[in-house]
């Protein structure tokens, strides 16, 4: 049987933070941005949000029907930079004003995302602990990467582990150069796809909103 999947909307507001805040919480980047373990349970969903505003705004965000894994994409026009020049100082004031980390990987991620071609941007997908390694994920980046390739749009994002790292190139992702380097954290890889099919190359972001 197929992994059903919807799109996300205002009304889910709630189910979508609570997952990402349960799938992230422990990851080494959240636990870079947020080091201290009570802080990081303090504080986390608040950023969690912040990312899920982003993409209704900016993108759209994916879920699985029965809620227990969700993709959160942008779609980045040519020659617009992530989430603006001002955006990481802004979310970092949003979420915790005193933690200078938040603006840290916002400007470092910012620096490394291409800007010449319009694009999908995978920000964050998430799967509940008890259901990972199911193939939700790719379920999820799969159905988006169909439409991209039908309509002729690239595809980013950035993977945290060696493992992702892995997957997303054997689902046509490819490297795009130097890994970001988190001060005394994990690292992150840039990667970028190539649609496989580009007989229509319309270019246009607004077909996935």
């Amino acid at each position: 049987m197929g992994v059903v999947i919807r799109r996300a909307g205002e009304s889910d507001r709630a189910d979508v933070v609570r997952l990402l805040d349960e799938a992230f919480r422990d990851d080494p980047v959240s636990s870079w941005v947020f080091p201290g373990d009570e802080h990081r349970r303090r504080r986390h969903g608040a950023l969690m949000e912040a990312f899920l505003d982003l993409s209704l705004s900016q993108g759209f965000v994916d879920i699985t029907e029965d809620g227990t894994a969700v993709a959160l994409w942008w779609s980045v026009p040519a020659g617009e930079q992530e989430g603006g020049e001002e955006g990481p100082a802004q979310l970092q004031a949003a979420v915790d004003p005193d933690n200078a980390r938040i603006e840290e990987i916002g400007r470092l991620t910012g620096e490394a995302h291409p800007t010449d071609r319009a694009h999908q941007y995978l920000h964050m997908i998430g799967v509940s602990p008890e259901r990972q390694g199911e193939g939700l994920g790719s379920a999820l980046i799969g159905a988006v990467l169909d439409r991209c390739d039908r309509e002729g749009l690239h595809a980013y994002l950035e993977a945290s582990s060696t493992r992702s790292r892995a997957l997303y190139t054997r689902l046509g992702f490819e490297c795009t150069g130097n890994a970001i380097e988190l001060p005394d954290g994990p690292h992150l890889w840039p990667m970028w796809r190539e649609p496989r099919s580009s007989a229509m190359d319309c270019g246009d972001p607004g077909r996935f909103a």
